[in-house]
């Protein structure tokens, strides 16, 4: 059953100090791997340049990794809510189109379009941890996804399966643009082949499993 849209509750100040502490420490940490690699700085260090206790830092960041990939909440969040919270006559895959083409609109970094997206990923290459924990946090989008389709999509047989097509179609069309960003291409210039690849994946992914809603 499709939830209705509601609107969203204004986050408390308590809340608003918490999400501005933990985007404190994440900028920091990422400021210092970009400038000396992941594996040669400490947790320790990143709390001491964020002025908080590593204790605090590992509140908000279970793992050192999540330092740096500390996004992968936020796309659990987004892929499952597009789903959760699509309209009455929408289907599952309608509402992860629309959801892609807007974070591709608004160069969000989980929409895999901008200039500065191929430093991050540089330092993910380079590091093996780095490497394994955003392959598990594709494997969390993945899970969560499942289960918000097998919640609100009874009409798909499978939904574990219609997520891990979905999450390895979005992942693949992710990976060409970070690749050829990689070897210098600026997003401009790949901006228009990302959307038609995006396009083209959920037609065919719509192909497999319908569009019923």
């Amino acid at each position: 059953m499709v939830e209705e849209k509601k609107a969203e509750p204004e986050p408390s100040l308590r809340e608003r100090k918490k999400q501005a502490t933990r985007q404190r420490i994440s900028n920091v940490a990422t400021g210092l791997f970009v400038a000396r690699g992941f594996d040669e700085v400490t947790v320790a260090e990143v709390a001491r340049v964020a002025e908080v206790s590593a204790m605090t830092v590992f509140n908000y960041f279970p793992r050192k990794e999540d330092l740096f990939l500390d996004r992968i909440p936020e796309a659990v969040e987004l892929f499952t809510e597009a789903v959760r919270r699509r309209g009455p006559d929408e289907s599952p895959l309608a509402a992860l189109r629309a959801l892609a083409l807007r974070l591709l609109g608004r160069r969000h970094p989980l929409g895999g379009l901008d200039d500065d997206f191929a430093h991050f990923w540089r330092i993910v290459v380079d590091s093996p941890a780095l490497r394994a924990r955003a392959r598990e946090g594709v494997e969390e989008v993945e899970e969560a996804l499942a289960q918000a389709l097998a919640e609100t999509a009874p009409e798909l047989p499978d939904p574990h399966l219609a997520a891990a097509v979905t999450v390895a179609a979005y992942r693949a069309v992710y990976v060409v643009t970070a690749r050829r960003m990689l070897e210098g291409e600026r997003a401009a210039t790949l901006v228009d082949g990302h959307r038609v690849r995006l396009e083209a994946a959920f037609d065919a992914l719509e192909g497999v499993f319908g569009t019923g809603g």
